[in-house]
């Protein structure tokens, strides 16, 4: 028997009642629909980026390739790091693109590394530097993330949204009972004299 006065509780606005308004139907569908969007429109936004997230990670680790490159200069200890405390450093280096080419670039290198000794750097289809391509433990982790928060972001929209418009009943709801109020208040009141 509880949980039937619950549930009456809870869906009064679609019960057939003298004192419902219109605004009260208005509003439970904004609700409805606002927490449909949320529910079927979170998990699929959340599921698309995640989606595409994922193949632009593989399409990275497809098209980027390990080469050799040798340092041109050396890369001490005590180097000044750029944008914090690691232990790579920015340097210039000498690598040979896939078309044969040799070409010279910046690129972040361990430290206490010599002029002259080899490093990996990565490349991308035209020979040019890139970062080394997210794994795919990484890619999968960055993937959920990206798409818990694309959900998240729709979700605050929607919710946003639908609270702008019950925010807008409500003052709709008040001024049609300031409006009765000037009507009936008159017939309340009691003047002595």
């Amino acid at each position: 028997m509880r949980r039937s006065t619950y549930a009456k509780k809870r869906l009064w606005r679609w019960r057939n009642n003298p004192l419902r308004r219109h605004d009260d139907i208005v509003e439970a569908w904004i609700v409805l629909v606002m927490w449909t969007v949320v529910a079927v429109g979170g998990t699929v936004a959340g599921l698309v980026t995640a989606h595409s997230a994922s193949d632009v990670f593989a399409q990275q680790r497809a098209e980027r390739r390990s080469v050799r490159a040798v340092l041109l200069n050396d890369v001490p200890l005590g180097a000044t790091a750029v944008g914090g405390t690691t232990d790579r450093r920015t340097a210039s280096v000498r690598w040979t693109t896939p078309d044969g080419s040799t070409r010279t670039g910046r690129t972040l290198v361990e430290t206490g590394r010599e002029a002259g000794s080899q490093v990996t750097v990565w490349q991308d289809g035209q020979g040019r530097l890139t970062p080394a391509p997210t794994g795919s433990t990484e890619a999968s982790i960055e993937s959920g993330f990206l798409g818990t928060g694309a959900a998240a972001a729709l979700a605050g929209l929607v919710i946003g949204v639908a609270a702008i418009a019950r925010w807008r009943l409500d003052q709709r709801r008040i001024d049609g009972w300031n409006r009765e109020w000037d009507v009936v208040g008159p017939l309340w009141s009691h003047k002595t004299g």
